[in-house]
């Protein structure tokens, strides 16, 4: 008789909890490695090569059975596949989860001086509450791209004898009338000592004649070349155990690189698949999948295509290759690996009623739709599909909820789900519930997130 685990309390399972606060143990140094898409790029990949995957061009002799391969675009996409026994024409088991996170980025002219400061002017990225964004230490992370090609990776704000940065609030004193915080005044405080033997008539720019010296001495950057820079501001503090307990994690960009941890250590942990695997690692979901990294970029399809070429299935007797890339794709099973809201009960009035809402340590949720006001940009999975993927649930104990992103037109959000579906092919969001979603610091349960890893792995080896 297959037990069925739905909307049951995971820790209740469990003998002991050494397997989930091992695995919660790791995905915090992943979280503290992966601060931003570019970052966690580069440690998926060095977690891949770990494992003995190989970019492409090492398989000068094509793709067999048991082959290990990934693919990388822009420093922010990374793809890997496991080649399977079975056609490759008839499927892939496809996970796939963005590795991007609200925040702010610095605009491309950042440095003035106002006020007897120096400060960094940023423009908010995807989804955020702004209020949250003040008066917390902030950490400056990315790269400054030259015209002579030198990249300068900057990463300030996270050891010990770094120093942080900020954005001011209006002291408690002042603020007689309601502060909503604006766009334009999420501007980092950045430095306040003028330069020193200031020979220039130009005095007001003192300081900010100081903060170019320093950039120049210490990092060789000019003001010009913030222009070819990415540089993020995000949450300058590290990933924590939550709770008296130790039941839950605390960290920023939780949203959605829990379920990226949970997809890159389930497929790094799938040995021997029927049929091909593949770990899917996106940009840009957070500002609706755009762009050359984003879940709508082609770079997905040719990346496949390119594996026929390797499998030896493009020839001049079949040559036809967006056929084939659409069969095979068409013929897969995906899951959109995203979080979800998590019921807490001081802000009831929001929650979808009746059982509707995710809970916290119930295990993994699946949202058979996102989207918002009538479903609207929603992928509305297909109820055999997720028959299928509850069989598999239940035949691996592995505790599960279905629900929905809060109270009918007042919830609702987007995840890489109808993109993926326009391939014709079954799938659903599936993964981790989380409170203070698109904050500073996200919550999850560390219960939860073994659950979701569970689920993946058991996916992946599904017929």
């Amino acid at each position: 008789m297959v037990t069925k685990m739905y909307q049951k309390n995971a820790w209740k399972k469990y003998s002991n909890f050494d397997n989930i606060m091992k695995f919660a143990d790791d995905y915090k140094i992943f979280l503290d490695s992966a601060k931003t898409e570019r970052l966690a790029v580069e440690e998926i990949e060095k977690l891949l090569v770990k494992s003995n995957f190989k970019k492409i061009d090492k398989f000068l002799n094509g793709l067999k059975t048991g082959d290990k391969v990934y693919f990388t675009n822009h420093n922010k996409n990374i793809i890997a596949f496991i080649i399977g026994k079975k056609p490759i024409y008839e499927g892939l088991r496809i996970l796939a989860s963005h590795i991007d996170s609200p925040r702010l980025d610095l605009k491309q002219n950042p440095i003035y001086e106002d006020g007897d400061l120096v400060l960094l002017d940023t423009h908010y990225y995807g989804g955020i509450k702004k209020y949250q964004w003040v008066a917390i230490p902030l950490a400056l992370v990315g790269v400054v791209c030259k015209k002579n090609g030198e990249i300068i990776k900057i990463n300030i704000g996270f050891e010990k004898n770094d120093p942080v940065f900020g954005i001011n609030d209006l002291l408690i004193h002042l603020s007689s009338e309601k502060n909503n915080v604006l766009g334009e005044q999420l501007d980092v405080s950045f430095a306040s000592i003028p330069m020193m033997n200031d020979k220039d008539n130009d005095k007001k720019n003192s300081i900010k004649k100081n903060v170019l010296k320093i950039l120049k001495d210490k990092y060789n950057i000019e003001e010009d070349d913030f222009t070819s820079a990415e540089i993020e501001v995000v949450p300058a503090f590290l990933a924590k155990d939550y709770g008296i307990d130790r039941s839950m994690v605390s960290g920023y960009g939780q949203d959605d690189r829990s379920c990226s941890y949970c997809n890159l250590k389930a497929f790094l942990d799938t040995k021997n698949v029927d049929y091909t695997s593949c770990a899917v690692f996106v940009d840009k979901e957070e500002i609706g999948s755009v762009g050359a990294t984003g879940a709508s970029s082609y770079f997905i399809e040719n990346t496949i295509i390119e594996l026929l070429k390797y499998l030896d299935l493009l020839n001049d007797k079949n040559s036809d290759s967006f056929f084939l890339l659409r069969k095979v794709l068409s013929n897969s099973k995906i899951i959109s690996g995203d979080v979800t809201a998590a019921a807490d009960p001081l802000f009831k009035s929001v929650d979808a009623p009746n059982g509707n809402m995710a809970r916290i340590g119930y295990g993994l949720c699946i949202n058979k739709y996102t989207g918002a006001y009538g479903k609207s940009h929603a992928n509305d999975a297909d109820p055999e599909y997720i028959a299928y993927l509850k069989k598999i649930l239940d035949e691996n104990k592995i505790n599960f909820q279905c629900n929905e992103l809060g109270k009918v037109d007042v919830g609702g959000g987007g995840t890489i789900a109808y993109i993926f579906a326009k391939y014709n092919a079954d799938i659903v969001d599936a993964g981790v519930p989380v409170f203070n979603m698109h904050a500073p610091m996200e919550i999850v349960s560390k219960v939860d997130l073994y659950e979701t890893y569970l689920f993946y792995k058991a996916f992946l080896k599904s017929n």
